[in-house]
């Protein structure tokens, strides 16, 4: 992004200038790249040290950490890189909700990220109703969903499990 774009950026939304710094959402920098799916720009802060679980304070922010953000876009290989720089993947917003990642996914209906997640071991307890971990599912629909791909992934593996020890005997 040209540099005057970025000023004009910063104006209009009080963005911030570093890292560390927050905008008048409680978001750093990693949060904006994070949630427009910049995978080079997530990188960069990164590798400057950004902290890759930094949680947004603000008004409506509570606790929400980039990978929150990049989960509620669908952007896989930002999810990816924060994935492997450590990101907390069951992060929980701070309120009566406490939404993962995951939830944020399942809300915005991104199959694809929900998969991403399920895969690389995001939690999901084994009611759906169990309103200490979950939301209702009017809220977020596509939670329903989640379970429907932990119980494939369920059956993949352990049915690939019984081949391999089928063949061994």
């Amino acid at each position: 992004m040209p540099e005057f774009e970025v000023e004009s950026v910063r104006r209009k939304r009080k963005m911030p200038k570093l890292g560390v710094d927050r905008d008048d959402r409680g978001w750093t920098l990693l949060h904006i790249y994070a949630k427009k799916g910049d995978l080079r720009e997530v990188r960069r802060l990164l590798n400057e040290g950004v902290d890759v679980n930094v949680a947004a304070w603000g008004p409506k922010s509570h606790g929400v950490t980039p990978l929150h953000l990049a989960a509620k876009g669908g952007h896989l290989k930002v999810m990816d890189e924060l994935l492997e720089r450590g990101a907390n993947i069951d992060a929980r917003t701070k309120g009566a909700c406490g939404w993962t990642p995951l939830h944020n996914a399942a809300k915005e209906r991104k199959k694809r990220a929900i998969r991403f997640l399920v895969e690389n071991g995001a939690f999901l307890p084994d009611d759906i109703n169990d309103t200490r971990f979950n939301p209702p599912t009017h809220y977020c629909p596509g939670l329903e969903w989640a379970y429907e791909e932990l119980r494939r992934l369920q059956q993949d593996s352990s049915s690939s499990g019984e081949t391999s020890c089928s063949s061994d005997t």
